[in-house]
Protein backbone atom coordinates (compact mmCIF):
# COMPACT_ATOMS: atom_id res chain seq x y z
CA UNK A 1 0.00 0.00 0.00
CA UNK A 2 2.77 2.51 1.27
CA UNK A 3 4.61 1.05 -2.16
CA UNK A 4 1.79 2.61 -4.18
CA UNK A 5 1.13 5.53 -2.45
CA UNK A 6 4.66 6.63 -2.99
CA UNK A 7 4.29 5.96 -6.61
CA UNK A 8 1.97 7.65 -7.22
CA UNK A 9 2.65 10.36 -5.16
CA UNK A 10 1.33 13.18 -7.32
CA UNK A 11 -2.34 11.66 -6.93
CA UNK A 12 -2.04 11.93 -3.17
CA UNK A 13 -0.61 15.72 -3.75
CA UNK A 14 -3.64 16.51 -5.54
CA UNK A 15 -6.11 14.61 -3.10
CA UNK A 16 -4.30 16.75 -0.25
CA UNK A 17 -4.24 20.13 -2.02
CA UNK A 18 -8.12 19.04 -3.01
CA UNK A 19 -9.37 18.42 0.97
CA UNK A 20 -7.22 21.59 1.65
CA UNK A 21 -9.67 23.77 -0.58
CA UNK A 22 -12.85 21.94 0.54
CA UNK A 23 -11.05 23.23 4.03
CA UNK A 24 -10.90 26.97 3.04
CA UNK A 25 -14.24 26.60 1.15
CA UNK A 26 -16.27 25.65 3.65
CA UNK A 27 -14.59 25.90 7.23
CA UNK A 28 -16.63 28.12 9.51
CA UNK A 29 -12.85 29.08 11.04
CA UNK A 30 -11.84 30.43 7.72
CA UNK A 31 -15.22 32.95 7.06
CA UNK A 32 -14.39 36.07 6.17
CA UNK A 33 -14.83 38.55 9.33
CA UNK A 34 -17.27 41.03 9.50
CA UNK A 35 -14.73 43.80 11.40
CA UNK A 36 -16.36 46.52 13.17
CA UNK A 37 -19.92 47.64 12.46
CA UNK A 38 -20.37 44.51 10.73
CA UNK A 39 -22.89 41.70 11.24
CA UNK A 40 -20.80 38.21 11.54
CA UNK A 41 -23.91 36.45 9.57
CA UNK A 42 -23.35 38.81 6.62
CA UNK A 43 -19.65 37.74 6.36
CA UNK A 44 -19.95 34.45 5.20
CA UNK A 45 -21.87 34.37 1.53
CA UNK A 46 -23.65 31.35 2.09
CA UNK A 47 -22.42 27.96 2.69
CA UNK A 48 -19.04 28.55 1.27
CA UNK A 49 -16.55 31.32 2.18
CA UNK A 50 -16.59 32.81 -1.16
CA UNK A 51 -16.68 36.31 -1.24
CA UNK A 52 -18.35 37.94 -4.82
CA UNK A 53 -17.61 41.44 -5.95
CA UNK A 54 -19.84 44.12 -7.41
CA UNK A 55 -21.01 42.07 -10.74
CA UNK A 56 -22.17 39.09 -8.57
CA UNK A 57 -23.34 40.83 -5.26
CA UNK A 58 -24.90 44.27 -6.40
CA UNK A 59 -23.41 47.18 -4.76
CA UNK A 60 -21.58 50.48 -5.59
CA UNK A 61 -18.63 51.23 -7.64
CA UNK A 62 -17.14 55.09 -7.05
CA UNK A 63 -14.45 56.24 -9.31
CA UNK A 64 -13.05 59.70 -8.65
CA UNK A 65 -9.93 61.79 -8.66
CA UNK A 66 -8.16 63.53 -5.17
CA UNK A 67 -8.30 67.19 -4.90
CA UNK A 68 -5.10 68.44 -5.11
CA UNK A 69 -2.00 70.75 -6.63
CA UNK A 70 1.83 69.59 -6.79
CA UNK A 71 4.56 71.59 -7.47
CA UNK A 72 7.77 70.30 -8.06
CA UNK A 73 11.25 70.57 -7.67
CA UNK A 74 10.79 72.73 -4.92
CA UNK A 75 13.76 73.64 -2.85
CA UNK A 76 13.47 73.44 0.95
CA UNK A 77 15.97 76.07 1.75
CA UNK A 78 16.78 73.93 4.70
CA UNK A 79 13.45 73.70 5.90
CA UNK A 80 12.46 70.11 7.58
CA UNK A 81 8.89 68.34 5.65
CA UNK A 82 7.15 69.59 8.97
CA UNK A 83 7.92 73.34 8.94
CA UNK A 84 7.17 73.81 4.86
CA UNK A 85 3.25 72.84 5.31
CA UNK A 86 2.99 74.99 8.39
CA UNK A 87 4.94 78.27 6.31
CA UNK A 88 2.41 77.71 3.30
CA UNK A 89 -0.41 77.48 4.87
CA UNK A 90 0.17 80.64 6.61
CA UNK A 91 0.31 82.52 3.52
CA UNK A 92 -3.19 81.16 2.30
CA UNK A 93 -6.42 82.19 3.99
CA UNK A 94 -8.81 79.92 5.54
CA UNK A 95 -6.05 76.89 5.24
CA UNK A 96 -5.18 74.26 7.65
CA UNK A 97 -1.60 73.01 8.11
CA UNK A 98 -3.14 69.68 7.55
CA UNK A 99 -4.36 70.81 3.65
CA UNK A 100 -0.58 70.94 2.72
CA UNK A 101 1.64 68.24 2.30
CA UNK A 102 5.26 68.43 2.14
CA UNK A 103 7.79 65.49 0.79
CA UNK A 104 11.26 65.22 0.35
CA UNK A 105 12.64 61.94 -0.30
CA UNK A 106 16.32 62.74 0.36
CA UNK A 107 17.72 65.86 2.27
CA UNK A 108 19.32 68.40 0.02
CA UNK A 109 17.32 67.48 -2.74
CA UNK A 110 14.36 69.24 -4.82
CA UNK A 111 10.81 68.00 -3.31
CA UNK A 112 7.13 68.31 -3.90
CA UNK A 113 4.50 70.53 -2.37
CA UNK A 114 0.73 69.70 -2.43
CA UNK A 115 -2.12 71.83 -1.87
CA UNK A 116 -5.29 69.34 -1.23
CA UNK A 117 -8.30 71.76 -0.18
CA UNK A 118 -10.84 72.69 -3.44
CA UNK A 119 -10.91 76.66 -2.43
CA UNK A 120 -6.89 77.30 -3.69
CA UNK A 121 -6.47 78.27 -7.05
CA UNK A 122 -2.97 77.69 -9.12
CA UNK A 123 -2.69 81.69 -8.84
CA UNK A 124 -3.19 81.62 -4.81
CA UNK A 125 -0.98 78.48 -4.84
CA UNK A 126 1.61 80.20 -6.43
CA UNK A 127 1.58 83.31 -4.85
CA UNK A 128 1.97 81.05 -0.95
CA UNK A 129 5.23 79.58 -2.32
CA UNK A 130 6.25 82.79 -3.56
CA UNK A 131 5.68 84.43 -0.30
CA UNK A 132 7.14 81.43 1.66
CA UNK A 133 10.49 82.04 -0.02
CA UNK A 134 10.31 78.64 -1.87
CA UNK A 135 11.83 78.29 -5.14
CA UNK A 136 9.72 75.96 -7.31
CA UNK A 137 9.22 74.06 -10.70
CA UNK A 138 5.68 73.77 -12.05
CA UNK A 139 2.63 73.73 -10.61
CA UNK A 140 0.09 70.67 -11.92
CA UNK A 141 -3.48 69.64 -11.38
CA UNK A 142 -3.32 66.65 -9.17
CA UNK A 143 -1.23 65.13 -6.23
CA UNK A 144 1.54 62.61 -6.17
CA UNK A 145 1.80 59.21 -6.31
CA UNK A 146 2.89 58.81 -2.65
CA UNK A 147 -0.09 60.64 -1.86
CA UNK A 148 -2.60 58.14 -4.11
CA UNK A 149 -1.27 55.06 -2.28
CA UNK A 150 -1.63 56.61 1.21
CA UNK A 151 -5.33 57.70 -0.18
CA UNK A 152 -5.69 54.05 -0.75
CA UNK A 153 -4.35 52.84 2.08
CA UNK A 154 -6.91 54.53 4.04
CA UNK A 155 -9.90 54.17 2.02
CA UNK A 156 -8.83 50.50 2.60
CA UNK A 157 -8.97 50.84 6.29
CA UNK A 158 -12.05 52.48 5.88
CA UNK A 159 -14.04 49.54 4.30
CA UNK A 160 -12.61 46.71 6.11
CA UNK A 161 -13.28 48.44 9.54
CA UNK A 162 -17.05 49.50 8.45
CA UNK A 163 -17.11 45.67 8.27
CA UNK A 164 -18.05 45.79 4.26
CA UNK A 165 -16.15 42.39 3.34
CA UNK A 166 -15.38 41.70 -0.37
CA UNK A 167 -14.98 45.65 -0.95
CA UNK A 168 -11.43 46.68 -3.37
CA UNK A 169 -9.55 49.79 -3.42
CA UNK A 170 -7.36 50.07 -6.58
CA UNK A 171 -5.78 52.74 -9.01
CA UNK A 172 -7.65 53.10 -11.95
CA UNK A 173 -5.38 54.98 -14.44
CA UNK A 174 -2.98 58.20 -13.45
CA UNK A 175 -5.48 60.34 -11.67
CA UNK A 176 -8.61 58.20 -10.45
CA UNK A 177 -8.88 56.12 -7.57
CA UNK A 178 -11.84 52.88 -8.05
CA UNK A 179 -13.41 52.03 -4.76
CA UNK A 180 -16.05 49.26 -5.09
CA UNK A 181 -17.67 47.64 -2.22
CA UNK A 182 -20.40 45.05 -2.59
CA UNK A 183 -23.75 45.05 -1.40
CA UNK A 184 -23.84 49.17 0.05
CA UNK A 185 -26.16 51.83 -1.80
CA UNK A 186 -24.78 54.62 -3.40
CA UNK A 187 -24.73 56.93 -0.45
CA UNK A 188 -23.82 54.97 1.83
CA UNK A 189 -20.88 54.48 0.17
CA UNK A 190 -20.07 58.24 -0.59
CA UNK A 191 -20.69 59.13 3.10
CA UNK A 192 -18.05 56.99 4.38
CA UNK A 193 -15.40 57.75 1.96
CA UNK A 194 -16.30 60.99 0.93
CA UNK A 195 -15.24 62.93 4.40
CA UNK A 196 -11.53 63.47 4.81
CA UNK A 197 -11.70 61.18 8.12
CA UNK A 198 -9.71 63.53 10.56
CA UNK A 199 -10.51 63.00 14.04
CA UNK A 200 -8.67 65.92 16.91
CA UNK A 201 -9.47 66.64 20.07
CA UNK A 202 -9.74 70.26 21.06
CA UNK A 203 -9.86 72.53 24.06
CA UNK A 204 -11.96 75.37 24.23
CA UNK A 205 -11.38 78.00 27.40
CA UNK A 206 -11.27 81.22 28.71
CA UNK A 207 -8.11 83.09 28.69
CA UNK A 208 -6.52 84.82 31.14
CA UNK A 209 -8.20 88.04 29.50
CA UNK A 210 -11.72 86.59 29.83
CA UNK A 211 -11.93 85.42 26.01
CA UNK A 212 -13.17 82.08 24.85
CA UNK A 213 -9.85 80.87 23.08
CA UNK A 214 -9.23 77.36 21.35
CA UNK A 215 -6.37 74.82 21.92
CA UNK A 216 -6.45 73.67 18.31
CA UNK A 217 -5.50 69.68 18.20
CA UNK A 218 -4.47 68.81 22.09
CA UNK A 219 -4.72 65.27 20.76
CA UNK A 220 -4.78 64.39 17.22
CA UNK A 221 -5.37 60.39 15.86
CA UNK A 222 -1.40 60.05 16.18
CA UNK A 223 -1.65 60.26 19.85
CA UNK A 224 -4.34 57.66 20.40
CA UNK A 225 -2.51 54.18 21.45
CA UNK A 226 -5.81 51.92 21.08
CA UNK A 227 -9.26 53.35 19.74
CA UNK A 228 -12.39 50.30 20.97
CA UNK A 229 -14.94 49.77 18.91
CA UNK A 230 -18.40 51.92 19.41
CA UNK A 231 -20.22 51.35 22.07
CA UNK A 232 -23.50 52.05 23.80
CA UNK A 233 -25.00 52.37 27.60
CA UNK A 234 -27.12 53.46 29.63
CA UNK A 235 -24.61 55.52 31.67
CA UNK A 236 -22.08 56.79 29.58
CA UNK A 237 -24.03 56.74 26.23
CA UNK A 238 -22.46 56.38 22.63
CA UNK A 239 -18.76 56.34 23.32
CA UNK A 240 -15.76 55.03 21.88
CA UNK A 241 -12.88 54.00 24.33
CA UNK A 242 -9.54 55.05 23.79
CA UNK A 243 -5.76 55.22 25.70
CA UNK A 244 -3.31 57.93 25.03
CA UNK A 245 -0.05 57.39 24.23
CA UNK A 246 2.15 57.41 27.19
CA UNK A 247 4.66 60.00 25.35
CA UNK A 248 1.81 62.71 25.20
CA UNK A 249 0.15 61.55 28.25
CA UNK A 250 1.49 64.15 30.72
CA UNK A 251 1.55 66.67 28.77
CA UNK A 252 -2.25 66.82 27.92
CA UNK A 253 -3.02 65.85 31.51
CA UNK A 254 -0.95 69.12 31.91
CA UNK A 255 -2.97 71.06 29.82
CA UNK A 256 -6.07 70.01 30.85
CA UNK A 257 -5.27 71.00 34.20
CA UNK A 258 -3.99 74.54 32.97
CA UNK A 259 -7.19 75.39 30.90
CA UNK A 260 -9.03 74.73 33.81
CA UNK A 261 -10.53 71.51 31.97
CA UNK A 262 -9.66 69.62 35.08
CA UNK A 263 -10.83 72.08 37.36
CA UNK A 264 -11.32 70.78 40.88
CA UNK A 265 -14.59 69.05 41.14
CA UNK A 266 -15.08 68.87 37.67
CA UNK A 267 -16.33 70.95 34.53
CA UNK A 268 -19.62 71.64 33.12
CA UNK A 269 -19.39 72.03 29.05
CA UNK A 270 -22.43 73.99 27.98
CA UNK A 271 -20.75 74.63 24.63
CA UNK A 272 -23.66 73.74 22.55
CA UNK A 273 -26.06 75.87 24.50
CA UNK A 274 -24.32 79.07 25.59
CA UNK A 275 -20.67 78.80 24.01
CA UNK A 276 -20.03 82.29 26.37
CA UNK A 277 -21.26 81.12 29.21
CA UNK A 278 -19.62 77.98 30.06
CA UNK A 279 -17.01 75.96 31.94
CA UNK A 280 -13.83 74.51 29.92
CA UNK A 281 -14.45 71.82 27.27
CA UNK A 282 -13.18 69.33 25.48
CA UNK A 283 -14.39 69.16 21.55
CA UNK A 284 -14.58 66.41 19.89
CA UNK A 285 -13.72 67.34 16.05
CA UNK A 286 -14.45 65.66 12.95
CA UNK A 287 -13.36 66.71 9.62
CA UNK A 288 -13.09 70.47 11.38
CA UNK A 289 -17.17 69.97 12.50
CA UNK A 290 -17.31 69.88 16.16
CA UNK A 291 -19.28 66.30 16.47
CA UNK A 292 -19.77 66.85 20.59
CA UNK A 293 -18.31 68.90 23.56
CA UNK A 294 -18.02 67.31 26.76
CA UNK A 295 -16.75 68.70 30.48
CA UNK A 296 -15.23 66.21 33.01
CA UNK A 297 -16.55 64.46 35.99
CA UNK A 298 -14.81 65.23 39.46
CA UNK A 299 -13.05 61.92 39.65
CA UNK A 300 -11.17 62.20 36.21
CA UNK A 301 -10.32 65.74 37.39
CA UNK A 302 -9.11 65.27 40.43
CA UNK A 303 -6.83 61.85 38.84
CA UNK A 304 -5.34 64.32 36.39
CA UNK A 305 -5.07 67.01 38.54
CA UNK A 306 -2.86 64.73 40.90
CA UNK A 307 -0.88 63.25 37.93
CA UNK A 308 -2.19 59.91 38.34
CA UNK A 309 -4.29 59.52 35.50
CA UNK A 310 -1.32 59.85 32.98
CA UNK A 311 0.13 56.67 34.75
CA UNK A 312 -2.91 54.60 33.18
CA UNK A 313 -4.43 57.36 30.05
CA UNK A 314 -7.85 55.78 29.38
CA UNK A 315 -10.75 57.81 28.53
CA UNK A 316 -14.15 57.73 26.51
CA UNK A 317 -15.15 59.79 23.44
CA UNK A 318 -18.62 60.55 23.98
CA UNK A 319 -20.74 61.47 20.81
CA UNK A 320 -24.92 62.57 20.45
CA UNK A 321 -25.78 59.43 18.65
CA UNK A 322 -24.50 55.79 17.87
CA UNK A 323 -23.56 56.58 13.87
CA UNK A 324 -21.16 58.94 15.28
CA UNK A 325 -19.21 56.65 17.66
CA UNK A 326 -19.07 54.33 14.62
CA UNK A 327 -17.91 56.90 12.51
CA UNK A 328 -15.37 58.12 14.93
CA UNK A 329 -13.87 54.57 15.69
CA UNK A 330 -13.52 53.84 11.85
CA UNK A 331 -11.50 56.96 11.18
CA UNK A 332 -9.44 56.94 13.63
CA UNK A 333 -8.60 53.28 13.34
CA UNK A 334 -8.67 54.04 9.23
CA UNK A 335 -6.42 57.39 9.90
CA UNK A 336 -7.06 60.51 7.53
CA UNK A 337 -7.11 60.74 4.36
CA UNK A 338 -3.97 62.89 3.30
CA UNK A 339 -6.80 64.55 0.59
CA UNK A 340 -10.30 64.35 0.00
CA UNK A 341 -11.98 62.93 -3.10
CA UNK A 342 -13.67 64.90 -5.79
CA UNK A 343 -16.35 62.43 -6.36
CA UNK A 344 -18.37 65.03 -8.39
CA UNK A 345 -15.78 64.86 -10.92
CA UNK A 346 -16.17 61.62 -11.01
CA UNK A 347 -18.75 58.42 -11.98
CA UNK A 348 -20.85 56.63 -9.50
CA UNK A 349 -22.59 53.17 -10.54
CA UNK A 350 -24.60 50.93 -8.65
CA UNK A 351 -26.00 47.10 -9.13
CA UNK A 352 -28.86 45.82 -7.17
CA UNK A 353 -28.63 43.07 -5.05
CA UNK A 354 -31.37 41.23 -7.39
CA UNK A 355 -29.01 42.03 -10.31
CA UNK A 356 -26.08 40.72 -8.69
CA UNK A 357 -27.43 37.12 -7.81
CA UNK A 358 -29.22 36.79 -11.45
CA UNK A 359 -25.50 37.61 -13.06
CA UNK A 360 -24.26 34.50 -10.22
CA UNK A 361 -26.87 32.30 -11.50
CA UNK A 362 -26.49 32.91 -14.92
CA UNK A 363 -22.36 32.16 -14.27
CA UNK A 364 -23.19 29.00 -12.40
CA UNK A 365 -25.31 28.15 -16.21
CA UNK A 366 -22.27 29.41 -17.70
CA UNK A 367 -19.83 27.19 -16.08
CA UNK A 368 -22.10 24.29 -15.63
CA UNK A 369 -22.58 24.44 -20.13
CA UNK A 370 -18.65 24.62 -20.13
CA UNK A 371 -18.03 21.87 -18.09
CA UNK A 372 -20.70 19.45 -20.12
CA UNK A 373 -19.47 20.92 -23.00
CA UNK A 374 -15.96 19.72 -22.47
CA UNK A 375 -17.52 16.22 -20.98
CA UNK A 376 -18.63 15.69 -24.08
CA UNK A 377 -16.12 16.73 -26.60
CA UNK A 378 -13.93 14.21 -24.75
CA UNK A 379 -16.15 11.65 -24.92
CA UNK A 380 -16.62 11.63 -28.24
CA UNK A 381 -12.86 11.79 -29.30
CA UNK A 382 -12.00 9.14 -27.31
CA UNK A 383 -14.81 6.92 -26.56
CA UNK A 384 -12.65 5.41 -23.84
CA UNK A 385 -14.04 6.17 -20.28
CA UNK A 386 -10.50 5.55 -18.62
CA UNK A 387 -8.92 7.88 -20.72
CA UNK A 388 -12.31 10.83 -20.66
CA UNK A 389 -13.28 10.29 -17.29
CA UNK A 390 -10.28 11.51 -15.10
CA UNK A 391 -9.35 14.01 -17.80
CA UNK A 392 -12.98 15.60 -16.97
CA UNK A 393 -12.19 14.83 -12.72
CA UNK A 394 -8.78 16.26 -13.21
CA UNK A 395 -9.59 18.94 -15.41
CA UNK A 396 -12.75 20.12 -12.93
CA UNK A 397 -10.44 19.75 -9.80
CA UNK A 398 -8.45 22.76 -11.35
CA UNK A 399 -11.13 24.48 -10.54
CA UNK A 400 -12.35 23.78 -7.67
CA UNK A 401 -8.62 24.28 -6.08
CA UNK A 402 -8.93 27.74 -7.74
CA UNK A 403 -11.65 28.58 -5.73
CA UNK A 404 -10.19 27.09 -2.73
CA UNK A 405 -7.46 29.60 -2.95
CA UNK A 406 -10.13 32.45 -3.68
CA UNK A 407 -11.81 31.81 -0.48
CA UNK A 408 -8.17 31.79 1.55
CA UNK A 409 -7.16 34.80 0.28
CA UNK A 410 -10.88 36.38 0.67
CA UNK A 411 -10.48 37.24 -3.23
CA UNK A 412 -13.64 38.31 -4.51
CA UNK A 413 -15.23 36.94 -7.24
CA UNK A 414 -16.08 38.58 -10.30
CA UNK A 415 -17.55 38.00 -13.94
CA UNK A 416 -13.11 38.51 -14.88
CA UNK A 417 -12.67 35.91 -12.78
CA UNK A 418 -15.28 33.58 -13.80
CA UNK A 419 -13.96 34.30 -16.86
CA UNK A 420 -10.57 32.90 -15.96
CA UNK A 421 -12.31 30.14 -14.29
CA UNK A 422 -13.65 28.82 -17.19
CA UNK A 423 -10.19 29.40 -19.69
CA UNK A 424 -8.68 27.87 -16.92
CA UNK A 425 -10.89 24.80 -17.84
CA UNK A 426 -10.39 25.24 -21.59
CA UNK A 427 -6.82 25.53 -21.56
CA UNK A 428 -6.81 22.52 -19.01
CA UNK A 429 -8.74 19.91 -20.73
CA UNK A 430 -6.05 21.27 -24.33
CA UNK A 431 -3.14 20.26 -21.88
CA UNK A 432 -4.96 16.77 -20.60
CA UNK A 433 -5.52 16.37 -24.56
CA UNK A 434 -2.02 16.86 -25.31
CA UNK A 435 -1.09 13.88 -22.92
CA UNK A 436 -3.38 11.58 -23.73
CA UNK A 437 -2.64 11.91 -27.81
CA UNK A 438 1.34 11.58 -26.74
CA UNK A 439 1.05 8.52 -24.94
CA UNK A 440 -1.24 6.72 -27.02
CA UNK A 441 -0.02 8.30 -30.50
CA UNK A 442 1.82 5.25 -31.61
CA UNK A 443 -1.18 2.94 -30.29
CA UNK A 444 -1.91 0.67 -27.01
CA UNK A 445 0.95 1.32 -24.54
CA UNK A 446 1.72 -1.37 -21.90
CA UNK A 447 5.14 -0.51 -20.28
CA UNK A 448 5.35 1.66 -17.66
CA UNK A 449 9.14 2.76 -19.17
CA UNK A 450 8.06 3.51 -22.40
CA UNK A 451 4.80 5.31 -21.33
CA UNK A 452 6.97 7.37 -19.00
CA UNK A 453 8.99 7.97 -22.01
CA UNK A 454 5.94 9.66 -24.00
CA UNK A 455 4.74 11.07 -21.14
CA UNK A 456 8.04 13.56 -20.75
CA UNK A 457 7.96 14.79 -24.42
CA UNK A 458 3.99 15.59 -24.08
CA UNK A 459 4.87 16.93 -20.80
CA UNK A 460 7.87 19.53 -21.85
CA UNK A 461 5.01 20.87 -24.56
CA UNK A 462 2.70 21.97 -21.80
CA UNK A 463 5.27 23.52 -19.67
CA UNK A 464 6.43 25.27 -22.83
CA UNK A 465 3.19 26.37 -23.21
CA UNK A 466 2.61 27.54 -19.83
CA UNK A 467 5.43 29.38 -19.63
CA UNK A 468 3.82 31.51 -22.48
CA UNK A 469 0.71 32.16 -20.96
CA UNK A 470 2.09 33.13 -17.99
CA UNK A 471 4.75 35.76 -19.60
CA UNK A 472 1.33 36.97 -21.72
CA UNK A 473 -0.87 37.23 -18.56
CA UNK A 474 1.71 38.78 -16.05
CA UNK A 475 1.90 42.44 -17.40
CA UNK A 476 -2.23 42.04 -16.99
CA UNK A 477 -1.46 40.96 -13.21
CA UNK A 478 0.84 43.44 -12.31
CA UNK A 479 -0.69 46.70 -14.00
CA UNK A 480 -3.60 48.23 -12.48
CA UNK A 481 -6.23 47.38 -15.50
CA UNK A 482 -9.47 47.09 -13.57
CA UNK A 483 -11.44 43.76 -13.72
CA UNK A 484 -9.05 42.34 -16.52
CA UNK A 485 -6.08 41.77 -13.55
CA UNK A 486 -8.55 39.50 -11.61
CA UNK A 487 -8.86 37.50 -15.00
CA UNK A 488 -5.07 37.22 -15.49
CA UNK A 489 -4.30 36.08 -11.33
CA UNK A 490 -6.53 33.53 -11.86
CA UNK A 491 -5.88 32.54 -15.59
CA UNK A 492 -2.08 32.54 -14.05
CA UNK A 493 -2.91 30.28 -10.68
CA UNK A 494 -4.90 27.85 -12.84
CA UNK A 495 -1.36 27.18 -15.20
CA UNK A 496 0.98 27.22 -12.01
CA UNK A 497 -1.68 24.47 -10.37
CA UNK A 498 -2.05 22.57 -13.61
CA UNK A 499 1.63 21.84 -14.57
CA UNK A 500 2.59 21.51 -10.66
CA UNK A 501 -0.14 18.99 -9.61
CA UNK A 502 -2.63 18.67 -12.09
CA UNK A 503 -1.04 17.39 -14.81
CA UNK A 504 1.51 15.42 -13.30
CA UNK A 505 -1.42 13.71 -11.65
CA UNK A 506 -3.30 12.72 -14.68
CA UNK A 507 -0.24 11.44 -15.74
CA UNK A 508 0.11 9.23 -12.91
CA UNK A 509 -3.59 7.96 -13.24
CA UNK A 510 -3.02 7.27 -17.42
CA UNK A 511 -0.36 5.38 -15.86
CA UNK A 512 -2.03 3.14 -13.67
CA UNK A 513 -5.37 2.41 -16.09
CA UNK A 514 -2.92 1.57 -19.30
CA UNK A 515 -0.15 -0.03 -18.28
CA UNK A 516 0.39 -3.50 -16.66
CA UNK A 517 4.22 -3.70 -16.43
Amino acid sequence: MFEKIKENYRVTLLIIICLLAAFALFSPTMAPEAGVGGEDADARQGVTNLQYGLDLAGGTRIQAPLIGMTADSVDFGGDSEADVPSNVADELEGIEETDVLARQEFEDEPGTVEVVNENVTEEEFAAAMDAAGYEYGDISTGVTQQTRKEAISVLEGKVNEAGLSGSTVREAGEFFIMVEVPGEGRQDVIDLIQERGSVRIDIYYQDDDGEYVTETAALTQDDFQTIGTAQQDDQSGPHVPVTVRSSVAPEFEQLLVDTGVAQAGGSTCRYEESPENTDPCLLLVVDDNVVNSFGMNPGLADSMRSGEWSQSPNFILTTGDFEDAQRVAVNLRAGALPAPLNIEAGTTSFISPTQGEEFRTNSLIVGIVAVFGVAGFVFLRYREPKVAAPMVVTALSEVFILLGFAAALGYPLDLAVIAGFIAVIGTGVDDLIIIADGVMAEGDVHSRKVFDSRFRKAFWVIGAAAATTIIAMSPLAILSLGDLRGFAIFTILGVLVGVLVTRPAYGDILRYLLTDK
